[in-house]
């Protein structure tokens, strides 16, 4: 698919003698030396309706303080996003400026800017460029790598996770390891998380952000490799939760955008971890709860009420969306929730709307993201083999089951299955890839069924075949029985990416008593094992393990009972 054109044309003003006139032959140098700049544009990669295009100037003419290159579409291409140039875009008509840090430009200097955009139809190479106001050379590389291609080096692919390695984090890798039997998993992928602005430096003497991302570029070697980050610090964060709330008050905003995204952004954009793919998750258990937990609903509270107001979730995921994405080897996945949280018919499609809302705010655009993620920490079967929702008993539907509770969906599969076609059909594009959370939904061991429960009733045939043994899909911290799930793979199924352990295994969801701690983590009632529960869990028990640590902290009990109830087994 690659090809190479020259078409030299400020040269020809060099050419003596009118028209029909002998011209004398040009030595092979003098024409190349008269071009006053030369333009190599490359579309790196190109799917369904979008593209990376990356654009290298060359200045052949008197030096340059600053600087504007100029080119027009002959179809309908848009420049959503961009990096090393102010990109602008009227019409067909497309602007890239200089930064402040690259306006100078040399005779014989280059300088090199690149962007995202989007098409429909062709995605048609332009012919002229101008540098502040000359026309170049055009020197294209074509429109990158066909069907049959490998990748061109930096280009987006359309699964980051096929055909790469992914980052094992050294840290986790120890606490693993010091366990006893835990050399088993150790060295599986998990997620780093930043989750609080200290993270990107290193808490406490740990790795920082730079740290991880050296220590990738050393486990990649000659491979292709994924590093997987958590963006987890919005304002008022989790506000259906305690355990897990955040350092930044509700209306910080403007802190989350340049104390933490923006510096994340530029480590990101480093041209030293250009090789690297790295996947984020965006901000896990923040914008579900603006669908669930806000009046006038029974679950609502006030601190969801209050970032449903002030529009910080949105505009926080939209930033990071934006800036995370202006870096061409980022993919950005979205989290989801899981299908316990938004399965139910007035959750699923506002759900979906709302995250295309933020997906579109902040100057971010559908562009910005790759993918969704479902199940993030969270311990939903991945999939129900004993019943489906179509079921019935004696004549009675099996959605009427207390488990299931008028759910479209049984299990994490079928939801983001599910999702993601509901994503494709409100605009996402539909190469749109979706990812499971497997680290902690395998519930394994001597309680997992080995086939249908009893017909006695909904209730009995539900119960007695569900892989999950939780007491309500609402219980989320430490559960009790809980089992390592499908190991890390990519393309495990249509329209799934991959199966991650983005939450490390082993790492609290919160503590069991209240801990004073200077992390900004409270207390919340969801991990305290003789909790009997609020609306949101139907109002069952907790089914939290006892003696549990803060959120985040290692928990070697829980770790013991996953990898005993491991499914597959270890």
């Amino acid at each position: 698919m690659s090809r190479t054109r020259t078409a030299i044309l400020a040269a020809l003003a060099l050419v003596a003698g009118t028209a029909g006139a002998a011209v004398a032959a040009i030595p092979p140098d003098a024409g190349v030396a008269a071009v006053p700049c030369t333009v190599d544009y490359k579309v790196q990669n190109q799917w369904d309706s979008g593209f990376t295009a990356a654009v290298t100037v060359t200045n052949n003419s008197a030096a340059k303080s600053s600087w504007a290159v100029k080119w027009s579409y002959a179809g309908n291409q848009k420049i959503t996003s961009g990096w090393n140039a102010k990109l602008s875009q009227s019409g067909t008509a497309a602007t890239a400026a200089n930064e402040s840090y690259n306006g100078t430009l040399g005779t014989g200097s280059s300088v090199s800017f690149g962007f995202n955009g989007t098409y429909s139809g062709t995605n048609a190479l332009p012919t002229t460029f101008t540098l502040d106001g000359v026309t170049c050379n055009v020197d294209d590389g074509g429109s990158g790598p066909g069907p049959t291609d490998p990748p061109l080096p930096g280009a987006k692919v359309d699964n980051p996770y096929a055909g790469a390695k992914v980052y094992v984090n050294p840290e986790w890798k120890a606490k693993a390891t010091s366990e006893t039997g835990g050399s088993r998993i150790a060295n599986q992928p998990t997620g780093v998380w930043l989750d609080r602005t200290a993270a990107i430096n290193g808490v406490n003497g740990g790795m920082g952000l730079r740290a991880h991302l050296d220590a990738a570029l050393a486990q990649k070697g000659s491979d292709e490799l994924v590093v997987q980050l958590v963006i987890y610090n919005l304002p008022g964060r989790d506000c259906a939760a305690l355990a897990s709330n955040g350092e930044l008050g509700a209306t910080e905003i403007d802190k989350y955008k340049t104390q933490y995204i923006d510096p994340i952004a530029a480590i990101l954009a480093d041209s030293k971890y250009a090789g690297l793919r790295i996947v984020t998750t965006v901000e896990i258990d923040s914008l579900p709860n603006l669908v669930t937990n806000v009046s006038p609903r029974a679950t609502a509270t006030a601190n969801c009420d209050t970032m449903k107001a002030n529009g910080n979730y949105i505009k926080g995921v939209g930033y990071a969306l934006n800036k995370l994405g202006d870096a061409p080897n980022v993919y950005n996945y979205v989290d989801a929730g899981h299908h316990g949280w938004l399965g139910w018919d007035d959750n699923f499609a506002p759900s979906a709307a709302l995250f295309k809302e933020a997906a579109t705010a902040e100057g971010a655009t559908i562009a910005d993201v790759h993918g969704f993620i479902v199940n993030t920490a969270n311990y939903s079967a991945l999939k129900e083999n004993h019943f489906t929702v179509n079921d019935s008993v004696g004549g009675t539907s099996v959605r009427t089951s207390k488990w299931i509770d008028w759910n479209r969906y049984v299990d994490e599969q079928s939801y983001a299955q599910a999702m993601r076609n509901q994503l494709v059909s409100i605009g996402f594009p539909s190469g749109l890839g979706m990812l499971i959370d497997t680290s902690r939904n395998g519930w394994g061991g001597t309680a997992r069924p080995t086939g249908p429960g009893a017909t006695t009733n909904v209730d009995t045939y539900i119960d007695g075949g569900r892989f999950d043994r939780r007491l309500n899909t609402g219980n989320w911290c430490n559960q009790s029985g809980a089992g390592l799930g499908e190991r890390p793979q990519a393309s495990p199924a249509a329209g799934i990416d991959a199966y991650v352990w983005m939450k490390p295994p082993g790492e609290s969801d919160g503590s069991s008593t209240a801990i004073p701690n200077d992390e900004g983590k409270g207390f919340d009632r969801m991990c305290d094992p003789t909790y009997t529960g609020n609306p949101r869990n139907n109002n069952n028990m907790s089914g939290a393990l006892p003696n549990a640590p803060l959120s985040g902290h290692w928990f070697s009990a829980q770790f013991q009972e996953l990898m005993k109830n491991a499914y597959p087994a270890l």
